[in-house]
């Protein structure tokens, strides 16, 4: 009763045609407007070419929306007060009739919901650098861990702690694959300090993995680690000085909880001089097209 599943995603769904899933947050919280709606509209507009059906999820005005409308997608680019919506308070915004982006965590939810199996992002939630005092850790990991959706990202966002996310979605039992890759990617750069746990190549393979597990009853989701392309990478070595620099900032200004992403990836567009952003958009970019030929497979 609180799902609208725009016509569509669902005459796609009712017919067994590839659709793939696209999280709000980057919308509402990961970009400045104008570029974020633009982001958002040429994103759908790739996986409509590579011949699936997008769908981007939101809640607005209470209503979980399970593919938007142009003028949806476009007004929620501009709404200034949207919600960071996570397992945690998707089901406020809901009964408040409140209007959210949704996270890698509440788009999983909403796709299950609705039946789809693969959903396209820039990078997951993860554990943030200094968690063991914070205890800072993104609901997304366990997210992961509990719904059956795969979600191709390009790792986690290089502002966490990579290594500890590594090992938390180990723990949880996650199967994390390097997309033609045996080491991890961190997001603006195709490479980390670490090794990606399984490696496969062909979008076939990632699906047929994906029904085995499913057969086998081992239950949540699968992360893709799809590398940014290299024309698009800053390396990691560049990025990590501006990491730190935003880091510093937020420890300073005592940003905590829901506010480090957002804060720490507008301080690093801003000391970037833009370029964080041309990447952000390439990777999702990228990441959309690997999910089309997942999505088709299955």
């Amino acid at each position: 009763p609180f799902v609208d599943v725009h016509p569509p995603v669902a005459a796609a769904l009712a017919a067994g045609r590839p659709v793939v899933a696209l999280e709000s947050t980057i919308i509402t919280h990961g970009m400045p407007y104008p570029d974020n709606g633009a982001m958002a509209a040429k994103v759908e507009q790739i996986i409509i070419e590579g011949g699936a059906v997008p769908a981007t999820i939101a809640v607005v005005d209470g209503r979980i929306k399970i593919g938007l409308s142009d003028g949806e997608r476009e007004s929620l680019a501009m709404t200034g007060d949207a919600m960071k919506l996570s397992r945690a308070d998707l089901g406020f915004a809901v009964a408040q009739e409140r209007t959210g982006g949704t996270t890698v965590a509440a788009t999983m939810i909403a796709a299950h919901m609705a039946g789809i199996k693969v959903f396209a992002t820039g990078g997951i939630g993860g554990v943030h650098k200094g968690a063991e005092k914070s205890f800072d850790i993104s609901a997304d990991l366990d997210e992961l861990a509990r719904t059956p959706v795969i979600v191709v990202s390009a790792g986690a966002k290089a502002i966490l702690d990579i290594e500890k996310t590594l090992e938390v979605l180990e723990t949880r039992g996650v199967p994390v694959i390097g997309h033609g890759s045996e080491t991890m990617p961190a997001f603006w750069s195709r490479q980390s300090p670490f090794r990606a746990p399984l490696t496969l190549q062909a979008p076939e393979d990632i699906a047929h993995f994906y029904r085995t597990r499913q057969a086998l009853g081992l239950g949540g989701g699968i992360l893709v680690a799809n590398p940014v392309p290299q024309n698009d990478e800053i390396p990691a070595d560049e990025m990590a000085g501006y990491i730190e620099a935003a880091q510093k900032a937020a420890q300073a200004q005592n940003v905590s909880g829901k506010a480090v992403t957002p804060f720490l990836l507008s301080k690093i567009l801003e000391l970037t001089g833009g370029r964080s952003l041309k990447t952000n958009i390439a990777l999702v970019e990228n990441n959309a097209r690997l999910a089309v030929e997942i999505a088709k497979a299955l």
